[in-house]
């Protein structure tokens, strides 16, 4: 499902972008009648890509609502990066969230950091 919505929001961009660049050869051509067609589907491709965003912001912020009202976080280790699988095994419940991803950035994380009910 993420990955549907970032390829509509980038398909939506791209027509948008392909609509601005249109726009000056049709002020030149002085038509104001497919002038303005291109700014009504340039709103409504701006109000579209905006709550396609808001969208997807609320559900970074439901998840990232959910990894902080679980009990216990910390950095992971190098050692315990190198083996993660390990680490997952002996935690159960564990969450990783890297800080170069959405969810990590959304949480403004320095550092690779896992969420868990229980101590680890």
């Amino acid at each position: 499902m993420k990955e549907q919505e970032k390829e509509e929001i980038k398909r939506l961009s791209d027509r948008l972008d392909a609509l601005n660049r249109k726009e000056p050869t049709l002020l030149s051509a002085g038509d104001s009648e497919k002038l303005g067609e291109l700014l009504a589907e340039k709103d409504k491709l701006e109000a579209e890509i905006e709550r396609l965003r808001s969208l997807r912001e609320q559900k970074l912020s439901k998840e990232a609502l959910k990894l902080k009202k679980m009990t216990f976080s910390r950095a992971i280790t190098r050692k315990e990066q190198a083996n993660m699988g390990a680490l997952k095994k002996s935690v159960k419940g564990l969450v990783v969230v890297h800080p170069m991803t959405a969810l990590g950035r959304e949480m403004e994380l320095t550092e690779m950091t896992g969420f868990a009910n229980s101590k680890f």
